[in-house]
């Protein structure tokens, strides 16, 4: 990432934009992201059945989106860390809870064990490349560093899950 010099007015929109729309965009997706996959494969992996994996996926979804929503918005009002609207961070980060999550549960739409395993891995692939791409874009992070932290976290939340779904 290069670096520019900014204006003052520059370098404080900038941050204000990090502070009460990146950040709390990318609490929500890497929280959606990483908190859907437990039930999504503990379900996936006891059941066989894709449709049970949706249900799982989809509820877990919305209720962290929600979850998410109400912790965010109800953390700080933003006058003292100059986080701005608290509801409007909530939504943002709600929104990005959902989505993160709901991403990699559409491919259990699909009704066939091992297809839908196979796509929703590789959605989850994207999502990874895309978060890391994200955290390197809007907050300077090393792209492979920022894939390796999120994918780890994310292969042992599945690991995990899949054991627990496979013993049952």
């Amino acid at each position: 990432m290069t670096t520019t010099l900014l204006r003052p007015s520059e370098h404080q929109d900038r941050r204000s934009f990090l502070l009460q729309r990146a950040q709390p965009a990318m609490t929500g997706l890497i929280d959606g992201s990483l908190s859907t996959l437990a039930p999504i494969f503990a379900v996936a992996f006891a059941t066989h059945q894709p449709r049970y994996a949706f249900f799982a996926g989809l509820a877990t979804a919305i209720g962290a989106g929600v979850s998410m929503a109400f912790s965010e918005g109800l953390s700080d009002t933003g006058d003292l860390t100059g986080r701005g609207n608290p509801y409007l961070r909530g939504a943002i980060t709600g929104a990005g809870t959902f989505l993160g999550g709901v991403l990699h549960t559409l491919p259990f739409l699909i009704p066939q064990y091992h297809a839908a395993l196979a796509v929703a891995l590789a959605t989850i692939t994207l999502e990874l490349v895309s978060l890391a791409w994200i955290r390197w874009r809007f907050f300077g992070t090393g792209f492979l560093r920022s894939f390796v932290s999120i994918a780890i976290g994310g292969a042992i939340i599945a690991g995990v899950s899949a054991m627990l779904g496979a013993v049952t």
